[in-house]
């Protein structure tokens, strides 16, 4: 998944905390922010469940790939636009559609016509301002709190570079190493993702 999902339930925390009482009421502030990190939660994965379903069918032709000396990303890649065009599917990450956050500008879009949906429906929660303006305020705070994850992504691979011997991307111990610098620099902002 694109977001962890200790920073996805920041994520929605800080979105109900920023929206209320200004752009929405909610008589369940913890009820609200569930739903909304269980929303993204799940628009991400299906991405990932699109990784995993490409993954499944080049497994099946490597041997033709390799014989045919065809690059395994570059299947990848074709294999996974065709799906994406086919199902309609709006890209979770922003590096594939060229934006700089971890996220496209179109799926914190589509991400935000949800949430908006959601809090409508929802018993708890009344909106304050129109729909699209709710909608617009949900963008825009999604925007920054992913600026600032960026931010704080940047610096743990920074320290990760510092390290005298070379430690390759991807390997279990890149993943540990960012994951405790990633936690570290968070906390120099005050967040704590366990809470």
């Amino acid at each position: 998944m694109l977001l962890a999902r200790e920073f996805i339930g920041y994520l929605s925390r800080q979105l109900v905390k920023r929206l209320t009482p200004q752009v929405v009421e909610t008589s369940d502030v913890n009820g609200t922010a569930d739903a909304i990190a269980l929303l993204i939660e799940e628009e991400l994965a299906v991405e990932d469940q699109l990784n995993d379903e490409v993954r499944d069918l080049l497994s099946q032709y490597s041997e033709y790939m390799r014989k045919e000396g065809v690059s395994y990303q570059e299947m990848f890649r074709r294999i996974k636009n065709t799906l994406i065009s086919q199902r309609k599917v709006i890209r979770a990450s922003g590096r594939d559609s060229g934006d700089n956050m971890k996220l496209s500008r179109d799926k914190i879009t589509d991400i935000s016509h949800k949430i908006v949906t959601s809090l409508r429906k929802s018993r708890s929660v009344r909106l304050k301002r129109d729909p699209n303006d709710v909608r617009l305020e949900i963008v825009k705070q999604i925007t920054d709190i992913l600026q600032m994850e960026d931010r704080v992504d940047k610096a743990a691979r920074q320290k990760i570079r510092t390290i005298k011997r070379d430690i390759a991307e991807g390997g279990e111990e890149y993943d540990l190493l960012h994951r405790r610098y990633y936690a570290e620099e968070l906390k120099k902002l005050g967040i704590d993702l366990a809470k």
